[in-house]
Order: C-alpha cells, then sequence, then structure tokens
C-alpha cells in the first residue's frame, strides 16, 4: 500500500497520463543563458529519473522585449530548438515529461525595451516600460503563440503560459498597471481579454493533444489587484479557451508580503487554491511552501487541489518522488526555503542551485561515483560542512569517522533552528541524522579530536567551525553581557530591555529571537494577520484593509552596528527586506556608524563617527555579542606542526556569518574528489 496514495495517484488529461500529482514547478536557473545545453538537459533529466510526474522549464522568453534581461533564453530560431531538442530528447529517455515555460516579463524585464499595459515603472526595475498599442499587442500574442507551436516541435509535453507573479499578461488583468481606456482596459472584461486571447491562440496553434498550462495569480497582494471573483472568472474564460490545467500564482513579486522564505508557513496558500476547486472541470494546481511528502499529500486528501506544484525541493533533492515511493520520506533531502543559492543567485545572474544540494545545477561538474580506492576518513565537525563531506564521501563507499565534542550532530545549526522563522531547519539537522544511518557512518560524540588520534587514517578534514570574534569592548566581563552562543545553545535568561552587538545575520536572528514570544511560521492565521494578508473574496488583492497586525515584542531591543550603512544591507538579496521589516514591526530600534564605549551598570555607552560624537546610552539588562566570527584551526595548526596533512573547511577556513551555504558545497566538492 502506498504512504502517499493521493500524491502518487495518476492524472488522465485525456490525451496523456501524468504517473503522479507532482508538479517541479518553473525555477529560472540561468543555465540556458551559459550555453552549456548538456548541462541544461542534464539538470531536467536527473529529475526526470527522480520520477516527478511532470517539469515545467525555466521561464522562456517569446521574443527578446518579453526577455527577463536581455540575453535571457527564448525560443526563436532554429539553433534555439535544437538546443531544446537536446533536452527534450534527455527527459524523455528518463521516462519523464517536460513542458515549457512561456514567461513574457512585461514591465519586469530589466531592460529599456520593455513593454506594457501603460507606461507604468516597476518598483523592482529601473526602466518604464512602453506602453503597447493595438499593432504592438497583437505581436505578443503572435509571439507567445509562435513560441508555444516551436515548443511542440522540440518535442515539449507541454506550455505553461505564465499569467501570475506580476508579468506581463498579469499586468493587463489589474488596474495598478493597466490603466487603458480601450478594449484592453477599463472594464475586467476588457482586461482579461488578452490572456484569454493568449490561451485560445496557443491552443489554435498546438492542437488539441498538447498540455497547455496556464499559471494564474490566485492573490495579487498588491494595491489594486484582482478580487476572487474576477480570479474565478479568469479561470472559467480559460478553460473554455483551452487550457488543460491551472497552475496557482501568488503574488507579485514587488509584493511586500513574502510568499516563499522560510518564515513562510508551509502550505501558506493551499487554501486560496482550495477556493477555485469546483468552480472549473480541469485540474488546479496548488503551490508555494510545499516541501515534504506529509505535506502533499494532506493538501490533495484535503481537496485543495488535484495536484501539487514543488520547485525548490527539486532542488534539494531530484529524487523527491523515488523515495517517497518507497516509503523513505526521512531520506528526501529537505528544502528549506532559505533562498540563499537559488533565488538570491538567480537575481545575482548567477547559476542557482541550492544550500542543501550543491549538486544542483552543477550534476556535470560535481559527479559523485564509486570510489576506485576505499579510503578511512577522519572528519572533525559534525556541522553542515562536515556533515555534507561525510555523506558524500560514505555514498562513495569510503569508511568514514566524524569526530564531534558536542553531544548532538549539526553543528551551529542547532542554533539557527531555534529562530522564529526557521523552523525548517529542524528538519534539515533530521535529515543529516537519518543519512548518517543510513549509511552507517560512524560518529563519536562528546570526543574532542586530537593530532594523536587522527594520524592513521587516510584522509582528514578539519570542519571545526568558528569562535566568537572578541569586539575588545571595555566592561565586556560585566554580568549583564551575553555572547549569542548563550542565548540560542544555552537559552541563558535575558531581561526587558536589550542591546545587540553587530548587526549581520547572526544579530538580526537573535533580535528576532528575543522580541518573539510565539513563532507565527508554526501558525497560519497569525502569520497571515502578521504580514496583512486576507481573504481575497473579502478584500481585493488578498490584503487586509488593517495593514500587517504583528503581535507585540516581548522584549525591548536595539540593534547596534559599527558599519556607517543600513543595518542588515548585507542580509539576502531576496530575503534581507523580510529580516528588516520583521524587526521594524517589532520596533527594534537600529543604529549604525556606533562606536562602543564602555558597558558597565548603567548599560552600552556608544558614541558615532570618528570623532565620537552624540554620546549616548543604551539602558539595557543585557547585552549580547554578535560581534562576528574567527575560524577555529588550532587543530588543523596542530596537525600541520606534525606533518599530518589534513583539508580545511566551512567556517575552520573562513568564518563568515555562519555560511552553511559555503561550507556545504565545499564539503561535498571535496568528498566528491577523495
Amino acid at each position: 500500500m502506498s504512504h502517499y496514495p493521493n500524491l502518487l495517484r495518476p492524472l488522465d488529461l485525456g490525451h496523456t497520463v501524468l504517473k503522479n500529482r507532482v508538479l517541479m514547478g518553473s525555477m529560472h536557473t540561468n543555465l540556458e543563458e551559459r550555453g552549456d545545453w548538456n548541462r541544461v538537459a542534464e539538470f531536467y533529466a536527473t529529475r526526470a529519473r527522480g520520477g516527478v510526474g511532470l517539469m515545467v522549464t525555466g521561464g522562456i522568453a517569446p521574443n527578446p522585449e518579453g526577455g527577463v534581461f536581455p540575453g535571457a533564453g527564448g525560443l526563436y530560431s532554429d539553433k534555439d530548438m535544437a538546443h531544446h531538442r537536446m533536452v527534450t530528447d534527455r527527459v524523455h529517455e528518463a521516462g519523464g515529461k517536460i513542458a515549457m515555460q512561456i514567461l513574457h516579463a512585461g514591465r519586469y524585464a530589466y531592460g529599456p525595451d520593455c513593454v506594457s499595459a501603460s507606461a507604468v515603472k516597476s518598483p523592482i526595475s529601473p526602466f518604464p516600460p512602453k506602453e503597447l498599442d493595438e499593432e504592438g499587442i497583437e505581436k505578443q500574442i503572435a509571439d507567445i503563440a509562435a513560441t508555444a507551436g516551436r515548443a511542440k516541435e522540440a518535442g515539449y509535453d507541454g506550455v505553461e503560459i505564465m499569467g501570475s507573479e506580476g508579468y506581463f499578461l498579469n499586468q493587463f488583468l489589474v488596474t495598478h498597471t493597466n490603466k487603458r481606456t480601450d478594449r484592453w482596459g477599463g472594464s475586467y472584461e476588457n482586461r482579461m481579454r488578452l490572456p484569454i486571447e493568449v490561451v485560445r491562440r496557443v491552443r489554435e496553434t498546438v492542437g488539441k493533444d498538447f498540455i497547455v498550462i496556464f499559471r494564474l495569480s490566485m492573490i495579487d497582494l498588491i494595491p489594486n489587484g484582482s478580487t476572487f471573483d474576477e480570479v474565478v472568472q479568469l479561470a472559467q474564460e480559460v478553460e473554455k479557451a483551452g487550457a488543460s490545467i491551472i497552475n496557482t500564482g501568488i503574488g507579485w513579486h514587488e509584493a511586500r508580503v513574502p510568499t516563499i522564505a522560510t518564515s513562510v508557513p508551509r502550505r501558506a496558500f493551499a487554501w486560496v487554491t482550495q477556493k477555485l476547486m469546483g468552480k472549473v472541470s480541469i485540474p488546479v494546481i496548488t503551490s508555494n511552501r510545499i516541501n515534504t511528502p506529509e505535506v502533499a499529500e494532506q493538501v490533495l486528501a484535503e481537496g485543495c487541489a488535484d495536484m501539487v506544484s514543488m520547485a525548490r525541493p527539486f532542488l534539494a533533492d531530484p529524487d523527491f518522488v523515488a523515495k517517497a515511493e518507497a516509503g523513505r520520506g526521512d531520506l528526501i533531502a529537505p528544502c528549506i526555503a532559505c533562498n540563499q543559492a537559488c533565488l538570491d543567485h538567480t537575481f545575482q545572474g548567477k547559476v542557482s542551485s541550492c544550500l542543501v544540494n550543491p549538486k544542483a545545477a552543477f550534476e556535470t561538474e560535481i559527479v559523485v561515483e564509486k570510489a576506485q580506492t576505499v579510503k578511512t576518513v577522519a572528519i572533525v565537525g559534525a556541522g553542515p560542512a562536515g556533515l555534507s563531506t561525510a555523506i558524500t564521501a560514505a555514498e562513495r563507499g569510503h569508511k568514514v569517522t566524524v569526530f564531534d565534542r558536542a553531544g548532538e550532530i549539526g553543528g551551529q545549526l542547532n542554533m539557527a533552528k531555534q529562530v522564529p522563522g526557521k523552523e525548517e531547519f529542524w528538519g534539515l539537522v533530521d535529515w543529516f541524522r537519518a543519512m548518517v544511518a543510513e549509511l552507517e557512518i560512524e560518529v563519536r560524540l562528546d570526543t574532542t579530536a586530537t593530532a594523536e588520534m587522527l594520524e592513521g587514517f587516510d584522509e582528514v578534514v578539519i570542519a571545526t567551525g568558528v569562535t566568537p570574534r572578541d569586539p575588545q569592548i571595555p566592561g565586556q566581563d560585566h554580568a549583564k553581557v551575553l555572547s549569542y552562543i548563550d542565548v540560542l545553545r544555552h537559552k541563558a535568561p535575558v531581561g526587558d530591555r536589550v542591546a545587540v552587538i553587530g548587526a549581520g545575520g547572526i544579530g538580526f536572528d537573535v533580535s528576532e529571537f528575543l522580541v518573539t514570544g510565539e513563532s507565527p511560521t508554526e501558525n497560519l492565521p497569525d502569520w497571515m494577520r502578521e504580514w496583512g494578508v486576507t481573504d481575497p473574496a473579502e478584500n481585493r488583492s488578498g490584503l487586509a484593509p488593517e495593514g500587517p497586525q504583528p503581535e507585540p515584542a516581548i522584549r525591548e531591543v536595539t540593534l547596534l552596528q559599527r558599519k556607517a550603512e543600513k543595518p542588515g544591507k548585507r542580509l539576502g538579496k531576496t530575503t534581507g527586506w523580510i529580516h528588516r521589516a520583521s524587526l521594524q514591526m517589532k520596533k527594534v530600534q537600529m543604529k549604525a556608524g556606533v562606536n562602543y564605549e564602555r558597558i558597565d551598570d548603567e548599560g552600552l555607552h556608544i558614541s558615532f563617527g570618528e570623532a565620537r560624537e552624540r554620546p549616548e546610552v543604551i539602558v539595557c539588562d543585557n547585552v549580547i555579542l554578535c560581534a562576528g566570527q574567527l575560524s577555529e584551526r588550532s587543530l588543523a595548526d596542530a596537525l600541520e606542526a606534525k606533518g599530518v596533512a589534513c583539508h580545511v573547511i566551512g567556517g575552520a577556513d573562513v568564518a563568515a556569518e555562519l555560511d552553511a551555504k559555503r561550507a556545504i558545497d565545499q564539503g561535498v566538492r571535496l568528498a566528491a574528489g577523495l
């Protein structure tokens, strides 16, 4: 009997049958723009071999003006056709099905030739769009339909028409961006004319035996977005126009509500999709923050959708479905929705990958094969760097022993998981534990490794992490001073008024820990109130009229930094704004350009600038030090002194803001080459 009967049940679309109810949602990886189409093909084929029912590619532009940036991947020519045929052939050889997403960015296109319904500039792009005339609109429709035809010719099983997230078709739908008074604007019937005509022309071009998915924005989360009645009306008209499936889009890119970050509750928007169920007769897909087979199964069992879209979980583990089918959900590497290696990379023009699985999008570069010579490998440190090395080395057949002076594995992840909004890190530590057991890796906890203990191993890896940097503040030995380790790991009691020294990632995490009572990430109604999200059937666009209503902070916190720049400026590109907004809603005071003069019974004495002006006292019960880290290299130095070669990775190599992304990447790459 299947562990996940709804998730693994086939879906009959009439002309074709999907082997399960799992869609790998669209992700732009920037691979197409690198020109290595073998690498693109292997990325998708790896996931096809993992058993997913249907995949959707990253967005492919129908014309140059619709590309998300100049030179973005497209399907314009015979040369393009050959590249895409390489992808579809490889996927079909692997037993998979794949649809190509047609993405016209409209005013989100990062270039001077962008076009839209009206000349309303996006807040996330410096380029104002050109308002299309009648001829220009016809050109966009024709280009999208022609691209769908080329996709079919290139061997795709279907296309997804991107009509959500604030892209081109979405821009015609709402008065926020559509100020027209002709037949493409004004009434909702006019504003939805474009997406309906696009679907109709695409279906006309590709014929009946071809999957046409329409990605529909179910909740816009921007001012003057769609009502839910309009969403239903559009869905019904899109079905009539020839769509095979409706997929859920959540929020515009410019929305000030997080939708896929780790602090968003799991399945946070499945209820929105459920409201459409029964209103159309074609299958409906739900999406966003669904990252385990258990959550996906529950969503389907409750009738929230006919199918589930998961995107980044297939970066974390391409074998997600195969492991679910085998009843080994505990071995699925979890997507923790951190955005650090996926979306942050996408918006920086880098190849998107995964913090948990750095092989993602690097399948042809990081090849993990059985070792020709089995070695004994000692790894000191059971944090993310050491554990990723251990797992990859053991998968290759090496005999691995891990040492750690702590009583549990996970290293600094055990502090990260204590932070409200980072509950997914519990699952990451659980996965490491399951993999260590599955691969029979020997782990010696409560053990301080010495150079003598490591002399007999073929390979020695030092992943001993970091130690807190000494900020050298007069009075820092005062009883009210704590380190972030005291707070997050040892749960030292903290008073009602707190000064946090250091406004990097750790300082923000500690502040979030200090001001938050019950984590809203664990309670969807609380999270919705905190961010001002409501039912779009009651309030247009799903924005609560009263705005965000967070719970009051449980402490008074002042966050300080020496750098004379905006606190949090160096946080993640796609998540930094969430962390800043969250603390601002909790009325955390932030001060930059600070000199720390001294700490005494009164509190923290500071001044500003090189001239040490404007002296001030932060009256507080506790001062918490989050002032950076130093590499813990003492064991590596001792080994080198004895002439024992070793590999130094993770924080022990470079101390930087508990960087698990770099640590895991280093560990996997090292072990792949041992």
